[in-house]
C-alpha cells in the first residue's frame, strides 16, 4: 500500500525511511520498530493498550524445514517500549491446529495453557490471551490498536452502520465479545466473508488493520485512524453541543492547583483504606470539557467501554458533589461529607461484585474509586505506584475522548456490567496479578527531602528511589537540583526549589508534591550548613545563620508535613539529620553544636506529640561525612582541621582512626541508616537516635 499522505492531522507519522533501512529484511525488528512509534503516540494507543504482530520463515531446529512462526506482543507488554524480549515467537501451524481440539467458548481460559506447547523461541514472553486474534490472520503485519477515534465509533449505537458506511466495506465489523480463542476464530470468519477488506473493527473494543509489510501496516493503521478522526471532527457540536454543553466554569488554572494540592491529601487518605496508593491530577482541557459539562451526571455513572481503560479505571469514577471554590482552609468537616462518598462508593462496588460473581470469580479486590472527577478543577487517580496511577489516568481521559465522539455521532454504549465483571475478574487476569513482582519496600511511599541536590540528601534520595518510593527532591540551588533529578525517572521524582526559612517555599514545595503524587508519607530534613569556629570569632549572623536553617528550618518544613501527614491519616515518618555534634562536646564547635543539639530535641518533642497521629519523628546522626558532602566543600573542613591541628587532607583518615571501628563514613552509609527507620522494620520505633559514626563512645545515647 502507497503512502497517500504523510502528514496526517489526528496521528503522528514517525516512520523513519533511514531508520527502518538500516534494519534491513530483520522483519522482527522492523514489527519492534512500527510497535514502539505507534506506542509512542497516546491517539493511537495507551501504555499497555493493543498488540503487534508479525509473522516469518525460520528454521524449525529439530527437523531444519523452513516454518512459519508469528512474534506478537507478549503478556503484560507495552508497544511503546517494547523488546524482542517482550515478544512471543510461536508455529503458527500449531496455534492453527488448535482449533481441531478447542472445546467451545465455555472452554476458553484451557486455550492459553496450550499456547505454551505452540512456543518457537524458547526466550519468548508468556503468550497473551491475544494471541489467536493475530494467529488466524493470514498476513505478514498486524496491528491491534485502541485508538480513542476508532473506539468512540466502535462503543457507539450505530457502531456497525457507521463502520460500513464510513469506510465504504473496507472495515468489517464484529461485534463485542471477550478477548480469546473464539474472537480469532471470529475475526478469520469476518475475513473470509469480506475478502479485501483492511481491517476489522470490534465492537466497543479496538481496530485491527494488517499490511504486506511493516511499513504498510503502518500506513494502514494512521489511515484508518485518521479517517475516523476526521469523521468524528466534522460532527463535534453538528447534532447538539459537545457533551450537551457547559453547565459550570472552571476554576482560574492556579486556583484549580491550589484546591487539587489542598484535597488531595484527603482523597489519598480515603483511596487508601484498603492499601496505601500514589496519586496523579490532571486538568487538561479534555478533562474539563467532559467535568464541567451538562453529560457528566449522564455519562460518567455508565462507566467505560475498551477492556483496557476499565481494568485501569474501574468500571466507572467517583464524582465529588462539592463546588470547585469550596474553601479548604478547614479539611475536619468536608472529610466527613467525602468519607461519605467514598462509603458510598465502596458499597456500590460491592453490590456490583455480588451480583455478577461467578462461583469461580477470585475475592473482591480494593473497593475504592481510581477515577475521582471534581467539577471545574480535574481529575484525580490513585493506584500502586506514580506509573500505574498516571496511566489510570490517561486511560480514564481516553475514555472522555471515546464517550465524546460516540455521543457526537451517535449514542455511546458502555460494555454490560456482567460483561466488564467477566474481564475485571477474568481468572486469567487474576494469574496476570499472581505473576506481578513482588512490591518493593518503599513501594506506595512519597518521601520530601530538603537539601536533596547532592550530598547526604542526594544518597538518601538515590536510596529511597532505588527501594521504590517516589522523591522530592528539594535544594536552594536550583541549577544543582535540575541536574541531580535528571538521574531519576520521570515516575519516580519531582523537582522543588525549597528555602527552609521561607514559608511561602515550604508550601510551594509541598503544593507540588501533592500534585504530582498526591501527598507525602516520609519528610526528611536534612538541608543545613556547617560553621566552625571559636567562641571569640563566632559572631550573631554565625549564630542565627546555624540556627535558623538547621532548627527553625527544621521546625517549619515539619510544621507543613505534619499538616499533609494529618489529613492523609495514614501516619509517617519525620527523619531529621542532625549531627554527632548533637551529643559530643567539640572545640570551635558552639554554634553548630547547638543548633544540632536544638534539632535532635525537637525531634524527641515532635515525637511525643505526633505519636498519637501514628507520626514517627526518629534522628540519624552522622559524622565526618566529607567525600560527596557539600558542607565539607566550605571552610567547615579548614575550621575543623585546624581544631585538630592537621591539614585538610588529612581530615578523612583523622576522622575514621578515632572511631571504634576506624571506618570512613559515606553519604551512602547515612541513607542506609534512614532506610532503617523508614524501610518498615522499625515501623514501631520513635523518638530515637541512630548514630552512622563508626562508633564514637562518646556519642552513645545511653
Amino acid at each position: 500500500m502507497a503512502v497517500l499522505n504523510k502528514t496526517y492531522n489526528h496521528v503522528s507519522y514517525l516512520w523513519d525511511d533511514e531508520k527502518a533501512n538500516s534494519l534491513g529484511d530483520d522483519q522482527v525488528a522492523l514489527l519492534i520498530y512500527r510497535s514502539n512509534i505507534l506506542g509512542a503516540d497516546l491517539r493511537i494507543t495507551n501504555y499497555g493498550g493493543g498488540n503487534t504482530s508479525c509473522k516469518t520463515i525460520e528454521k524449525d531446529p529439530l527437523s531444519g524445514q523452513d516454518v512459519e512462526i508469528m512474534w506478537v506482543k507478549g503478556s503484560g507488554g507495552d508497544i511503546g517500549t517494547l523488546t524482542k524480549s517482550g515478544l512471543a515467537g510461536l508455529y503458527v501451524d500449531k496455534l492453527r491446529a488448535l482449533k481441531n481440539i478447542y472445546r467451545g467458548i465455555e472452554f476458553e481460559d484451557e486455550m492459553v495453557g496450550l499456547f505454551y506447547h505452540c512456543i518457537y523461541d524458547l526466550d519468548s514472553k508468556a503468550p497473551s490471551i491475544d494471541t489467536p486474534l493475530h494467529s488466524f490472520l493470514p498476513f505478514k503485519h498486524i496491528d491491534h490498536l485502541h485508538p480513542d477515534a476508532a473506539i468512540a465509533i466502535a462503543a457507539s449505537k450505530e457502531g456497525e452502520k457507521i463502520t460500513q458506511e464510513l469506510f465504504d466495506g473496507q472495515i468489517a465489523w464484529v461485534p463485542w465479545q471477550k478477548p480469546g480463542f473464539d474472537l480469532g476464530l471470529q475475526l478469520k470468519a469476518a475475513l473470509d466473508e469480506n475478502p479485501g477488506i483492511r481491517g476489522i473493527m470490534l465492537g466497543g473494543h479496538g481496530l485491527f488493520t494488517w499490511g504486506d509489510t511493516a511499513h504498510e501496516c503502518y500506513v494502514n493503521s494512521l489511515e484508518v485512524i485518521e479517517k475516523a478522526s476526521t469523521y468524528l471532527e466534522e460532527n463535534y457540536g453538528k447534532k447538539r453541543p459537545v457533551f450537551g454543553g457547559q453547565k459550570i466554569d472552571s476554576l482560574d488554572p492556579e486556583k484549580r492547583k491550589d484546591q487539587a494540592a489542598a484535597i488531595a491529601p484527603l482523597l489519598r487518605g480515603l483511596a487508601s483504606s484498603y492499601k496505601r496508593m500514589i496519586g496523579t491530577f490532571s486538568d487538561s482541557e479534555t478533562v474539563l470539557q467532559f467535568i464541567n459539562s451538562n453529560d457528566l451526571d449522564k455519562l460518567a455513572p455508565l462507566g467505560t467501554s475498551c477492556p483496557d481503560h476499565f481494568l485501569r479505571t474501574k468500571i466507572r469514577p467517583l464524582v465529588l458533589d462539592i463546588s470547585a471554590d469550596h474553601d479548604l482552609t478547614d479539611l475536619s468537616s468536608l472529610k466527613l461529607h467525602i468519607g461519605k462518598l467514598f462509603d458510598d462508593y465502596r458499597l456500590s462496588y460491592q453490590e456490583y461484585y455480588e451480583t455478577h460473581k461467578r462461583d469461580n470469580s477470585p475475592a473482591i479486590r480494593d473497593a475504592n474509586p481510581v477515577i475521582i472527577l471534581w467539577p471545574g478543577v480535574g481529575l484525580f487517580s490513585y493506584a500502586k505506584d506514580k506509573q500505574t496511577s498516571r496511566v489510570a489516568s490517561e486511560f480514564y481521559i481516553n475514555a472522555i475522548n471515546v464517550m465524546r465522539g460516540a455521543e457526537a455521532v451517535s449514542e455511546y454504549v458502555p460494555l454490560p456490567l456482567q460483561e466488564a465483571f467477566d474481564i475485571e475478574y477474568w481468572l486469567l487476569e487474576e494469574a496476570k496479578l499472581q505473576r506481578m513482582p513482588k512490591e518493593k519496600p518503599m513501594s506506595r511511599k512519597v518521601a520530601l527531602i530538603t537539601g536533596s541536590a547532592g550530598g547526604i540528601g542526594k544518597a538518601i534520595a538515590d536510596k529511597l528511589a532505588a527501594e521504590g518510593a517516589c522523591v522530592v527532591l528539594t535544594d536552594l540551588d536550583a541549577d544543582r537540583l535540575k541536574e541531580s533529578v535528571k538521574d531519576f525517572g520521570k515516575d519516580t521524582a519531582i523537582q522543588a526549589p525549597l528555602n527552609v526559612l521561607d514559608q511561602s517555599s515550604i508550601a510551594s514545595a509541598f503544593k507540588a508534591a501533592n500534585l504530582a503524587f498526591g501527598g507525602v508519607d516520609i519528610v526528611i530534613n536534612c538541608a543545613g550548613l556547617a560553621i566552625s569556629k571559636p567562641l571569640p570569632e563566632t559572631s550573631e549572623a554565625d549564630w542565627d545563620l546555624l540556627n535558623d536553617v538547621l532548627v527553625k528550618g527544621q521546625f517549619l518544613v515539619s510544621k507543613e508535613g505534619v499538616k499533609i501527614l494529618r489529613a492523609q491519616a495514614l501516619g509517617g515518618d519525620i527523619i531529621n539529620i542532625a549531627s554527632k555534634n548533637a551529643l559530643v562536646s567539640g572545640p570551635n564547635n558552639v554554634g553548630y553544636g547547638t543548633a544540632k543539639a536544638a534539632q535532635v530535641h525537637m525531634s524527641r518533642l515532635l515525637a511525643a506529640e505526633l505519636g498519637p497521629d501514628k507520626i514517627r519523628v526518629n534522628v540519624v546522626n552522622p559524622d565526618a561525612v566529607i567525600e560527596g558532602s557539600k558542607i565539607w566543600e566550605g571552610t567547615w573542613a579548614a575550621g575543623r582541621a585546624k581544631a585538630y591541628g592537621i591539614s585538610v587532607e588529612e581530615l578523612p583518615g583523622h576522622y575514621a582512626k578515632r572511631t571504634l571501628l576506624n571506618e570512613i563514613i559515606s553519604t551512602e552509609d547515612i541513607a542506609n541508616g534512614v532506610f532503617a527507620f523508614v524501610g518498615g522494620s522499625l515501623s514501631k520505633s520513635t523518638g530515637n537516635i541512630l548514630n552512622v559514626d563508626g562508633g564514637v563512645a562518646a556519642a552513645f545515647v545511653r
